[in-house]
């Protein structure tokens, strides 16, 4: 019986002990297992790709990407005697105030400093976070039952925009806007920026993948993972900086001496449809835009429409030769001024008896072109405006590229209407239309699509060519070289002297126009002058338009003028050289 209960206390001694050692093992390994955190096997770098560049054609970064960084600390784990020089060298490395750097290190754990830290200064504060963790400023700090010792992180957020020469090219260029998430990543609004989305935003993200070594770098070896980083296109453009701010500087004065609600102005290579300068006085800083900025967002080249006046002549003119209808040097009744059709009278700034068909361009007759006009058919004159451009889309390379509006061809029927829409009126237009109509005049009767960008290439410098600009035959070479040689003659003798310069091919027209109200016509104008200016070598069209000028309104005091000063900074930049007097 002793026996038997002894054999049974040490068995439920032994029992017993393997209860407690088996508590005593699972404690353990639980610790093992779960408290040392050992790193992964395996880590992940991940590369993303930014945003492609807008280059000038004399190589300026008109705009360009830079990443961002985000940089975080755990207040835990920073020594709390070593905090004021941790603050003083993050404020020396990171240009940020030490005032606001202590302040975002109030909040006990995770913080974040800072969420817009450049490249260059997050390559800095790398530096940084190891000099810090070499000095022991990070110490381990407690949690339950874990201990964590964390640094510095510094990770990429997002990425910026930067415009370095502020308003220039504005707002043809246009802005970007940002597109929130834990990534911060950032899209075209406008201008260039939005028209060329599709190529200039980031292809592909850079990955690498793979076995880390003792320090937690990855091991590139067969086994790792590479996935090529690979940014946006890179958008190189036909215009010339410093031409375009030669451009802007003239366009500023003449606002200002006819304090003019914006003046617009752009110079097109006649042959190539290249923009090699394109300006407004309507300009805004892309990186700071205001609420007073909201009214210059859009690039009224294609996204205003207007009455266009007079410079739709010879536009008028031009499909008449093209039907041989009219002779130029026919004559035609100026009525003395003052001419009636139906319930409408129409007049004329300079009176004419008789003149000739083509002095009805030179000195621009409303009663002249209102009469020549009845020659066309409906049809033929409705074809023949939608054939060179108008109520389409000027095709150039900028978003919301408006069509403008072209009366039904119905109405064309209507003799008054023929007569209006001859001169301007009851017909609206955008800039881009005109001067692109005007080049057929320059370019041997041929319609090029203008176009701001000249090609896109890779980071690498690969340059990948756009589709080449549509071309197209509108009039015959007979009538282009007679309409060029009309509209030299506007310039020699009739509305547009002022743009004359010796030793250049320069021809143009001007177009003076009342803006419509609800109830009617009221004080306020659009003056333009469309043209051309040639030496033996190079042809360019340029077109100027002021809106709404307060001191003086005809086109001849208003818009010629600019014309003209930017003739001068064309030869003074050595796109043109006149020819020698003899």
């Amino acid at each position: 019986m002793n026996r038997n209960t002894k054999s049974a206390t040490i068995i439920g001694i032994f029992l017993l002990f393997v209860f407690f050692f088996s508590i005593f093992l699972f404690v353990v390994l639980k610790i093992i297992v779960q408290d040392r955190h050992l790193p992964a096997l395996f880590v992940t770098d991940k590369n993303r790709a930014i945003r492609g560049s807008i280059i000038s054609s004399d190589g300026y970064q008109v705009a360009f990407s830079n990443k961002l960084y985000k940089v975080a600390v755990d207040t835990r784990s920073i020594d709390p005697a070593k905090k004021e020089i941790f603050i003083k060298l993050f404020s020396i490395y990171s240009g940020i105030e030490a005032k606001k750097i202590r302040k975002a290190l109030r909040k006990k754990g995770y913080t974040v400093i800072s969420y817009n830290i450049d490249t260059k200064t997050a390559y800095q504060l790398k530096i940084l976070a190891r000099k810090f963790y070499q000095m022991d400023f990070f110490v381990p700090f407690k949690v339950g039952n874990r201990v964590y010792k964390r640094g510095m992180e510094i990770v990429e957020s997002g990425e910026t925009r930067v415009y370095p020469y502020k308003d220039a090219l504005t707002p043809v260029v246009g802005y970007v806007k940002k597109v929130d998430g834990r990534y911060t990543s950032i899209k075209g609004a406008k201008g260039i920026e939005k028209f060329y989305e599709r190529s200039i935003s980031p292809k592909q993200d850079g990955i690498i993948r793979g076995r880390r070594d003792i320090g937690n770098n990855i091991i590139l070896n067969k086994e790792a993972f590479i996935k090529k980083r690979i940014d946006g296109y890179n958008v190189h453009l036909n215009v010339n900086m410093l031409l375009q701010k030669s451009l802007e500087h003239i366009l500023d004065i003449h606002r200002l001496d006819q304090d003019a609600d914006e003046i617009i102005a752009a110079v097109m290579e006649s042959k190539t449809g290249k923009i090699i300068a394109i300006a407004s006085t309507s300009r805004y800083d892309p990186k700071n835009i205001r609420q007073r900025d909201i009214s210059s967002l859009n690039a009224k080249f294609v996204e205003y429409i207007f009455e266009p006046g007079s410079v739709m002549k010879p536009i008028t003119f031009a499909l008449l030769l093209e039907k041989k209808m009219v002779n130029p040097y026919e004559v035609i009744n100026g009525h003395n001024g003052r001419f009636k059709i139906g319930r409408k009278t129409i007049t004329d700034e300079h009176k004419f008896d008789w003149l000739s068909a083509e002095n009805v361009i030179i000195y621009s007759s409303n009663i002249g072109i209102a009469q020549l006009a009845q020659r066309l058919t409906p049809v033929d004159f409705y074809k023949g405006l939608k054939n060179f451009g108008f109520g389409r889309p000027s095709g150039v390379d900028l978003p919301r590229d408006l069509p403008g509006t072209l009366i039904p061809v119905v109405k064309f029927r209507s003799q008054i209407y023929k007569a209006t829409v001859a001169y301007g009126y009851g017909i609206r237009t955008t800039f881009m239309q005109l001067l692109k109509a005007y080049n057929v005049f320059n370019n041997e009767g041929i319609e090029v699509q203008p176009r701001i960008a000249d090609f896109l290439s890779t980071a690498e410098g690969k340059k990948l060519y756009l589709n080449p600009p549509k071309k197209r035959r509108i009039i015959s070479v007979a009538t282009a070289a007679t309409m060029k040689n009309i509209l030299q003659k506007v310039v020699e003798k009739g509305t547009g002297t002022v743009a004359k310069i010796e030793g250049l091919i320069i021809g143009g027209k001007t177009g003076t126009a009342q803006i419509a109200t609800r109830g009617g016509y009221g004080h306020n104008y659009n003056s333009s002058f469309f043209g051309f200016a040639n030496d033996a070598k190079h042809r360019y069209t340029i077109g100027v338009t002021v809106i709404r000028p307060k001191t003086k309104h005809f086109a001849s005091q208003t818009a010629v003028p600019v014309f003209r000063d930017i003739v001068i900074e064309l030869i003074n930049e050595g796109y043109l050289q006149p020819e020698a007097s003899e």
